[in-house]
């Protein structure tokens, strides 16, 4: 008797989950997604031989999950950068709460803070 291996599609997924912040989460999601079904496909063949089958599926299961939320995500970035370049009142609407948001915060500095004031009044000049 042989052991899928589910531990390379759970780290696939897990780095899809991570990666996901990036707008990238559902490159490795999709490769987990399909070794663990090459890896299902492999075992129904000859079930007789592989003792972990309901573990791959599990692991199928979050490969899919990791792959809907980076998809969701990477589409949400799409939308957010396509308002920002064609919606000049959604872009000094988005700075200016960024702004907002980070003057508040200890750790950012005045040569940070500066480039995004100045990316908020060049939203907010042709307004």
């Amino acid at each position: 008797m042989q052991k899928l291996n589910t531990t390379l599609v759970y780290i696939l997924s897990a780095v899809g989950f991570i990666c996901c912040c990036f707008g990238i989460g559902w490159i490795p999601s999709l490769i987990g997604l399909f070794v663990a079904r090459s890896e299902i496909k492999k075992a129904s063949i000859n079930p007789e031989e592989y003792t972990n089958l309901k573990a791959m599926n599990s692991a199928k299961i979050v490969a899919i999950i990791a792959l809907i939320v980076s998809l969701l995500f990477t589409a949400f970035i799409i939308y957010l950068y396509y308002m920002i370049s064609n919606s000049p009142e959604f872009a000094c609407e988005f700075w200016s709460k960024f702004v907002e948001g980070m003057e508040g915060n200890p750790s950012v500095t005045e040569d940070q803070l500066s480039q995004y004031i100045e990316m908020r009044d060049n939203a907010c000049s042709g307004l």
